[in-house]
């Protein structure tokens, strides 16, 4: 694979942030992280992602605030929220566009084809 994909994850659990970029980066993605939502929404006005992994439940903004807002600013970068907390959170997300919401714990594997799926989707849909 000669070009990095650069994913952006927000996720205020450490444990969970730090397993994705393990294995995430393992994987050969750069990964750039957020702690919250507002430091996520800071970073995707700086920078260009390919990718942004969303924890759904978190403080200052949610991951339905992130969501919403990429879809807005940034709507061909493809978005996966992540949550804990069952069936309320995961509608919010879908309703505001969400590519893909899953459940925690997200299984390694799984996320790794989801994000590739969704990679060469989004890559087929840019036509710069």
């Amino acid at each position: 694979m000669a070009e990095s994909r650069t994913i952006l994850i927000i996720e205020d659990d450490a444990d969970v942030l730090s397993m994705l970029v393990k294995h995430l980066t393992r994987e050969n993605y750069t990964v750039i992280t957020a702690a919250d939502g507002m430091e996520g929404l800071k970073k995707l006005e700086t920078e260009t992602y390919d990718l942004v992994i969303t924890d759904i439940v978190m403080p200052y903004v949610s991951g339905v605030g992130v969501v919403s807002a990429i879809k807005e600013k940034k709507p061909l970068i493809p978005v996966i929220a992540i949550t804990g907390f069952g069936k309320e959170p995961e509608a919010a997300a879908i309703e505001k566009k969400a590519d893909l919401v899953l459940a925690k714990p997200v299984r390694m594997s799984m996320l790794k084809d989801q994000i590739e799926t969704l990679l060469s989707r989004s890559r087929g849909e840019k036509s710069s």
